[in-house]
């Protein structure tokens, strides 16, 4: 009897510390995800404006998503086709995010890099994450002290950043406010994701419905600005941003906001200007200096103390 109550309470202090040390894991993939998918992007930030006078903006959009579509298929279009009722049911969440996440928000953020500098387009984006935390708290959800201070350092960094080295604004920043307001929007979304859509599926699905309505602008763009000439200095970009900045990170990106929430999430994603300012800085030879690393520091500071536990 003693020797079942002791079997008893060791199965139940098992159970105890098995519950208090689930919930980590998810945590820790989803911040490692929502770090993936910032880096990966970071690099597409830097392909807009490197592209930005060789192909044009809507071009650039079109042919990115039919790379991805083309590389989410093997994995992704079975899956869709098991759950096509399900997709069916709920077509107008699909093509609501395949609008805002496929079809406009890359469009708009390659017309930003026209005239744009690389670096001020992920401080632009930096916008993103306090759109996310307001759409979350108006969801009804408790952000807590620390992801809240998190987000307010962050953000204080980004203007900083932004104000404090002068940087210049062309009316191009307009289109990635805008770009901005659309991917928030877009992970917002993805909260309410209906339950038991696949994730591979899903971004098939979101791929095909947004390459879909991005036809009839590629059809303007075409018989308006001509096609671009496909060399390597055009084709491997498209290449990475279509399989690495579409395919790879939204599926990190999505799965992210599924484990870990669009708010901590958008704590993570405020390293997007920091890795932004660097890659533009070693590939585009843009400029940057202290003032510019201090400002990358507050915001590190800011994503460290967001991104933990709720407080």
């Amino acid at each position: 009897m003693a020797t079942a109550a002791h079997r008893n309470a060791t199965q139940s202090a098992t159970s105890r510390g098995t519950t208090a040390t689930r919930p980590t894991a998810p945590v820790a993939l989803g911040l490692a995800l929502a770090v993936l998918a910032t880096l990966v992007w970071s690099g597409s930030f830097v392909t807009s404006r490197a592209l930005g006078d060789s192909v044009p903006p809507v071009q650039h959009a079109f042919w990115r998503w039919v790379v991805a579509l083309a590389a989410v298929a093997p994995f992704g279009a079975r899956r869709a086709w098991r759950q096509r009722e399900l997709i069916r049911r709920h077509l107008g969440f699909v093509a609501l995010a395949a609008l805002l996440g496929v079809t406009v928000y890359n469009t708009l953020v390659n017309q930003a890099g026209v005239t744009t500098p690389a670096a001020n387009m992920g401080m632009i984006m930096a916008a993103s994450p306090v759109l996310m935390a307001l759409y979350e708290r108006a969801g009804g959800v408790r952000l807590g002290v620390r992801r809240v201070a998190g987000l307010a350092v962050a953000c204080a960094g980004v203007l900083l950043l932004v104000g404090g080295d002068g940087a210049s604004f062309s009316a191009g920043d307009l289109w990635m406010i805008a770009a901005a307001c659309c991917f928030g929007s877009y992970s917002a979304l993805l909260r309410r994701r209906p339950e038991g859509l696949d994730g591979a599926g899903f971004l098939f699905t979101t791929f095909l419905v947004g390459t879909v309505l991005l036809l009839p602008a590629q059809g303007v763009s075409l018989a308006v600005q001509g096609g671009f000439q496909p060399t390597p200095g055009t084709v491997w970009p498209l290449l990475y941003v279509g399989v690495a900045s579409s395919a790879v990170a939204f599926f990190a990106w999505n799965k992210a906001i599924s484990l870990i929430g669009p708010t901590r999430a958008g704590v993570v994603y405020y390293l997007q200007p920091v890795c932004v300012a660097l890659l533009s800085w070693a590939l585009l030879a843009e400029p940057t200096g202290w003032a510019q690393a201090g400002c990358m520091a507050l915001i590190l500071g800011g994503v460290v103390l967001g991104a933990g536990a709720r407080r």
